[in-house]
């Protein structure tokens, strides 16, 4: 080879090496350069102040286990550095809203390693209920305007609204099964992969298969109990589409676990394995529910997830 051609080659090679580099900077600078940023947020310590939120609003978390709790705290600081949080019709924005909202979000998050809420752009908050117009068809086809008011709603164009007075009932009763901050962030991890129609997005077809099977099951018996006159755990409210239904059985899911498990334990077992959280393992590993044996539904036993330690010396979830 001419020494012109070797040169030749060589430069080729270390343009088609230096144009590789710039191509996989752009491809993954920007997740790199968030990795880094949210490793910093997350070695701050959680401010006393923050803490004092959480004890006197959401008394919930205080009987969670110790692992659990380090890890809310973490992703609701980088929630509150990342997301914008903006008062409506007059109301100021707090560090006490962020915090409550950003930790109940959090455990949509735990273990999941998938972003924080990645199309969300904006938590719009209201003092209370908010009203919202809507144009509806009736049968005929004729569209009618109707107004509504709501407690929360989620967009796909990456806005959450909530009202802060649904937020602090919430927070403050953790075994109702009703948490307006866990339904309506419920629907943002539905919408990133789509419109919400109660089917999040799942690596594998044969999990997504098994997900629309155990979906469309419950949903259906949702729908011929409450034709039967029986609500059940979930309401009328999660009856009226799938996409209000799997954010109603994620607030089921956190806040009254071992009803859902005993009851309809596929529909638990998909959740668990969606959300890598096991709310009825925090159950069994308080000293405090003394109990002969494991928390068990029909078929169903719970399972600690990695990072869930094994015995804890706090409350759990429910009490």
């Amino acid at each position: 080879m001419e020494p012109t051609d070797a040169l030749a080659a060589l430069l080729t090679a270390a343009f088609l090496a230096a144009l590789g580099l710039v191509v996989t900077g752009w491809i993954w600078g920007p997740a790199v350069v968030a990795g880094l940023r949210r490793a910093r947020v997350r070695r701050q310590p959680f401010p006393r102040a923050w803490r004092e939120v959480l004890r006197q609003r959401m008394p919930a978390f205080a009987r969670l286990p110790a692992d659990v709790q380090l890890q809310l705290k973490k992703h609701a600081q980088v929630l509150i550095a990342e997301k914008p949080f903006i008062g409506c019709a007059g109301l100021a924005i707090t560090d006490e809203m962020r915090v409550l909202v950003a930790v109940q979000a959090s455990l949509l998050l735990l273990n999941r390693h998938a972003g924080y809420f990645g199309n969300l752009r904006q938590i719009l908050i209201y003092p209370g209920a908010f009203v919202v117009a809507r144009q509806t068809a009736d049968g005929s086809g004729l569209t009618h305007d109707t107004r509504r008011a709501l407690a929360g709603e989620s967009w796909q164009q990456g806005q959450v609204l909530l009202s802060w007075d649904d937020v602090l009932t919430g927070a403050a009763d953790p075994q109702d099964g009703q948490n307006v901050v866990l339904h309506e962030f419920a629907h943002q991890l539905d919408q990133e992969a789509g419109a919400a129609n109660g089917a999040p997005w799942l690596a594998g077809r044969e999990r997504r298969a098994r997900w629309a099977r155990v979906m469309n099951t419950e949903f259906s018996r949702l729908r011929e109990g409450l034709a039967g006159g029986e609500p059940g755990l979930f309401g009328d409210y999660a009856a009226s589409e799938p996409a209000e239904f799997f954010a109603v059985a994620t607030e089921i899911f956190f806040e009254r676990p071992l009803e859902l498990a005993q009851v309809h334990p596929a529909l638990y077992f998909e959740l668990q394995q969606y959300y890598r959280a096991d709310p009825l393992h925090w159950l069994e590993s308080s000293p405090i529910m003394a109990r002969t044996g494991p928390v068990v539904g029909a078929g169903f036993e719970s399972n600690p997830f990695r990072k869930e330690r094994d015995r804890t010396d706090v409350w759990p979830l429910r009490s």
